[in-house]
């Protein structure tokens, strides 16, 4: 097992890895931007090394730094949470050549999976149903309006690379898809230091379902289940939970196998995601695979009782996964909602600025995962997260009244946040009924607040 682990990371995923690393004995080595440098990570982590300024470019992205602090400080791997270096086959190549273990897969499988354009033609050379679009990044405006012109608006821009919703744009004609493909380049390049772009047609009031994987460097791999991240705003989600509602279990069996299928087709390690979009008649699509830990593995752990992270480690390690498919029992339901610093109102729009004060909730079945304190500083160079509170009951119905309780007790005062959204979403007779597509969230805005 590891001694020492370099958190290559921010914000509430840090604390998220370095509060198992404290549970299994491992010495911590946080390395963070200038801007970071008095955050609770920082505060917690054994040692600390500022990597450089507070660009990400400069610093979280930066693999020379992140990789001459994982030497001066002599770990033996680097965690990189999720976004920035995450999926990044050239950093987990240079760790390996390093001595340094990645805890993820590995540089080869990460190039199959992680390149999202290879991972679909892995897709459909297994026969998986793939969400049409272009066959490869589209590197001029001719072309993409060529490709979006066979394919018939709308159409969505996504990053080669990397995901969060980063570089995500939704073009609905011609003009639109000039300014979008601009704009994703740019923050491409500014998220993830680089990677194209490809086209996807657009599936309008479809379901968004993901599949959590965990595989060993032993043949031994597993899911663990689904999860519901229809609640989005501009494809990025809000609120996610597990299981899925209303969704039917021949479906649910069809993801469970295209997920381990291509998985096993790539002989992934680590913890991963297969995402998939279902329509209204019950045929799905493969979108992409995260090769990394989620956002959301939250709720997973409330219904499994597993600690991702630290399977996470173990699995770098080389160790077997802790239990077989068999052994797994998902328990209850349990709801996610990404407390972020924006204002739904003026369109989503990032709030930096200082949260003045700060009160989570608590109580039976509440889980917070924050970074957040009363008099800290929201800077505006990251993303806006500042917490996810998580919610658990023994049915759906349950989770739901839990998370209702818990948002009324959550205090978040100096920055707007997406509270009240969710505080009506979850009181919303369509929500409870399970009646939700990717486009609940736009519908809901559009009708300034409340849905007809």
């Amino acid at each position: 097992m590891f001694s020492r682990i370099l958190i290559a990371n921010r914000g509430e995923v840090a604390l998220r890895i370095l509060r198992t690393c404290r549970e299994m004995g491992i010495k911590t080595v946080l390395a963070h931007s200038a801007a970071d440098r008095n955050s609770l990570s920082a505060r917690f982590a054994d040692q600390t090394v500022c990597i450089g300024p507070a660009q990400a470019s400069d610093s979280y992205l930066n693999i020379p730094s992140v990789i001459s602090a994982a030497e001066i400080n002599n770990v033996d791997a680097i965690h990189p949470g999720y976004g920035f270096l995450a999926e990044n086959a050239d950093f987990a190549e240079v760790c390996e050549a390093s001595n340094i273990r990645f805890i993820g897969p590995t540089a080869r499988v990460m190039r199959r999976l992680c390149d999202k354009v290879e991972a679909r033609n892995l897709a459909r050379s297994l026969r998986i149903p793939v969400a049409p679009g272009s066959d490869g990044p589209v590197s001029t405006e001719s072309e993409a309006l060529s490709v979006a012109a066979s394919l018939g608006y709308p159409v969505i821009l996504k990053s080669c690379c990397g995901g969060g919703g980063r570089g995500l744009r939704v073009a609905h004609n011609d003009i639109a898809l000039r300014n979008a493909l601009s704009l994703a380049r740019n923050e491409i390049a500014n998220s993830f230091g680089g990677a194209g772009c490809y086209i996807e047609k657009c599936l309008q009031n479809a379901r968004h379902i993901e599949v959590q994987l965990l595989g060993d460097s032993h043949g031994n791999l597993v899911h663990m289940g689904e999860r519901e991240c229809s609640i989005q705003r501009r494809h990025q989600k809000l609120i996610e939970e597990t299981p899925a509602t209303g969704i039917n279990p021949d479906l649910t069996q069809a993801l469970y196998s295209a997920a381990l299928k291509l998985a096993k087709a790539a002989g992934y390690s680590g913890a991963g995601t297969v995402e998939f979009i279902a329509d209204r008649n019950g045929n799905f699509y493969f979108i992409e695979m995260n090769a990394r830990l989620q956002v959301e593995h939250t709720i997973t752990e409330m219904v499994t009782g597993v600690d991702l992270v630290r399977e996470q480690i173990r699995i770098a390690a080389g160790e077997k996964l802790s239990f077989v498919q068999k052994e797994l029992r998902r328990r209850g339901a349990a709801i996610e909602c990404r407390i972020n610093a924006e204002d739904p109102g003026a369109g989503f729009r990032a709030s930096a600025g200082t949260v003045t004060s700060f009160i989570p909730p608590g109580g039976r079945n509440v889980r917070v995962d924050t970074h957040v304190c009363s008099g800290c500083v929201v800077p505006p160079h990251y993303d806006s997260l500042l917490a996810k509170i998580v919610a658990w009951g023994g049915s759906r119905s349950e989770a739901i009244t839990t998370m209702n309780r818990a948002l009324a007790e959550t205090v978040v005062e100096g920055v707007p946040t997406t509270i009240p959204l969710y505080r009506e979403i979850l009181r919303h007779a369509r929500f409870i009924e399970g009646l939700i597509d990717t486009n609940f969230v736009d519908s809901l805005v559009a009708a300034g607040g409340g849905m007809r």
